[in-house]
C-alpha cells in the first residue's frame, strides 16, 4: 500500500476550530496517523515519501454541495482545493465515469441527483435527459424508482411542481431512505415553508424563503409587487420568523450566495486571479447569458437578502452548507466559485471558521458522508496546502501550494493538464445522447 508523509504542517482542524503543528502519514486512499509534535514520526521516514509541510496550513479537501459538473471540466473542482461535489440535478448514466472514479482521481468525488424533477411546462423546456415534467403522482413514483435503480443519491424537485406530486416524490423517496432537495426560486404556489413540512429536507439557493415572507409575490410578478420589497435593506423579524420554522423541520440550507452576487455584479463580477481556471465553452456560455442584463438582474437583486437569509438562519442554529451552482448563471467557475462563495458567507457575518466549516465538516455531515471534509485518523486523505493562513482571511483559501485526494498528490499545473479538450468533451457528451436516446438508460427522451 502507497504511503505518504506530511511532515510539519499547520492542521486547522475544522471539528475544535484550532490549529496544531503536526504530520500526516497517508497508507493508500486514508489518514493512517496523525503525530503531534510531541509524537515521534516513523522511523523509517526515509524510505517513504516526504512533503515538508512547514509553513503551510492545512485543510480538508473542499466540498461544494451545488454543482451541476461535467467531465469537460471535472479537474477545474481539484485543481481548486474542491475534492468532492454534490450534484443538484443532471444525469447519471452521463456522469457514470465521474461517479465510478477511483477515489485518488484527478476529479471530485460526486454524490448526484438524477434528472429534476419539474411541474408542466417546465422551467427548462420538455422533459429530456436531464429534466422530467409530471403532473401525476403515480408517474413521480415511478420516476422516483427509476432514478434510484439508476443509482441516484438523492432526488431534486423544482417549484413548478404541483404540491400532491411533490408529496408523492418525497413519499416514494422515503420508502427508498433517499432524501429530497428542493428549487423553488420561481415557484408559485409550494413555498419554502410548505416544501419543509412535505419532507423536503435540502433547500437550495434559500429558496421559497421570500415567498413565504410575500405571499404575494414570486419571480414573475408585476413590477409593482417587487417594489413593495426593501431588498437592500432586507427584513430581519420576518426573516427570523420563517427560518424559525424550517431550523424546527431540520432543513439544510444552502444559499449559493455566489450565483446571486455574480448576477448582482454583472458588469463588474468577480474573476479568479488564475486564468488557468477559465472555460472556453463556459465562458461562451456566459457572455451570451449576460446579454439577458434585466432577467439577470431580477435575480441579482436578491443577494442581500440572501446573505441575510444564510447568516439569520444558522445563528438559529441551522445547518447551512457552501455551493455555488456552478455553471449556472454568469461566471460561476468551476472549483474557484466556492473560494467567492466563502468570501460572501464572510460578508455575510460569518467568521472564517465558520465559513471553512461550511464546506467541509457541516458540508460532510449534512450528507452523511464522515470521512470527508475532517483531517482525522481513517478520514479520507483529501487534503489542500495552502500557503497561507485563512483564517487570517478567508480569501487565503485560494493560496493554493498542493492539492491531495485519496493519498495522490497534484500540483494544480498537472491537474490543468488532465482537463479534456473540447473535441473528447464533445465526443463524451454525443456518446451518452446516443446510449440515452437508444433506450439502455431506460428514460423518455
Amino acid at each position: 500500500m502507497p504511503k505518504l508523509l506530511i511532515k510539519n504542517g499547520n492542521i486547522i482542524d475544522v471539528v475544535s476550530g484550532t490549529v496544531y503543528q503536526a504530520s500526516i502519514l497517508i497508507e493508500g486512499e486514508k489518514i493512517a496517523r496523525i503525530y503531534t509534535s510531541t509524537d515521534q514520526v516513523p522511523l523509517n521516514e526515509n524510505e517513504i515519501p516526504t512533503i515538508n509541510a512547514a509553513g503551510k496550513w492545512i485543510i480538508p479537501g473542499l466540498i461544494d454541495m451545488h454543482v451541476h459538473i461535467k467531465e469537460g471540466y471535472a479537474p477545474l473542482f481539484v485543481a481548486a482545493g474542491v475534492t468532492a461535489v454534490r450534484n443538484t440535478g443532471g444525469n447519471v448514466l452521463e456522469l457514470k465515469n465521474l461517479i465510478d472514479a477511483p477515489g485518488n482521481a484527478p476529479t471530485p468525488r460526486v454524490y448526484s441527483a438524477d434528472r429534476i424533477i419539474d411541474g408542466p411546462p417546465g422551467l427548462w423546456g420538455e422533459t429530456s435527459p436531464w429534466n422530467i415534467n409530471i403532473d401525476q403522482p403515480s408517474t413521480a413514483r415511478e420516476e422516483v424508482n427509476r432514478q434510484i435503480e439508476a443509482g441516484a443519491d438523492f432526488i431534486k424537485v423544482y417549484g413548478w411542481l404541483p404540491r400532491d406530486v411533490m408529496e408523492a416524490v418525497v413519499d416514494e423517496a422515503q420508502k427508498h431512505r433517499k432524501e429530497v432537495s428542493c428549487d423553488l426560486i420561481h415557484s408559485k404556489k409550494v413555498n419554502a415553508i410548505g416544501a419543509a413540512r412535505i419532507g423536503v429536507k435540502w433547500n437550495e439557493h434559500a429558496s421559497g424563503i421570500i415567498q413565504a415572507m410575500y405571499p404575494e409575490w414570486n419571480m414573475a410578478s408585476d413590477q409593482d409587487v417587487w417594489e413593495t420589497i426593501n431588498w437592500l435593506e432586507p427584513d430581519r423579524e420576518k426573516i427570523t420568523e420563517i427560518c424559525s420554522q424550517l431550523a424546527k423541520l431540520d432543513v439544510v440550507l444552502c444559499p449559493t450566495m455566489v450565483l446571486y452576487d455574480q448576477m448582482d455584479h454583472l458588469q463588474n463580477h468577480w474573476e479568479p486571479e488564475n486564468k488557468s481556471f477559465s472555460n472556453n465553452s463556459l465562458l461562451a456560455q456566459w457572455k451570451n447569458i449576460s446579454q439577458y442584463e434585466d432577467s439577470l438582474k431580477r435575480t441579482g437583486i436578491q443577494s442581500t437578502l440572501n446573505k441575510a437569509i444564510a447568516k439569520i438562519y444558522f445563528s438559529l442554529g441551522g445547518t447551512v452548507v457552501a455551493g455555488t451552482d456552478t455553471p449556472a448563471g454568469v461566471w460561476t467557475y468551476p472549483g474557484m466559485a466556492l473560494h467567492r462563495e466563502l468570501e460572501l458567507f464572510v460578508e455575510a457575518g460569518f467568521s472564517e471558521i465558520e465559513a471553512l466549516k461550511a464546506a467541509t465538516l457541516y458540508a460532510a455531515k449534512a450528507m452523511g458522508k464522515p470521512q470527508l471534509g475532517v483531517i482525522q485518523e481513517q478520514a479520507m486523505a483529501d487534503l489542500v496546502l495552502l500557503n497561507s493562513n485563512p483564517l487570517d482571511a478567508i480569501r487565503n483559501t485560494q493560496d493554493i501550494d498542493l492539492v491531495i485526494k485519496g493519498g495522490r498528490t497534484f500540483s494544480q499545473q498537472v491537474l490543468f493538464d488532465f482537463v479534456p479538450t473540447e473535441d473528447e468533451a464533445r465526443a463524451a457528451y454525443e456518446k451518452f445522447l446516443k446510449t440515452f436516446q437508444d433506450g439502455i438508460y431506460g428514460g423518455d427522451t
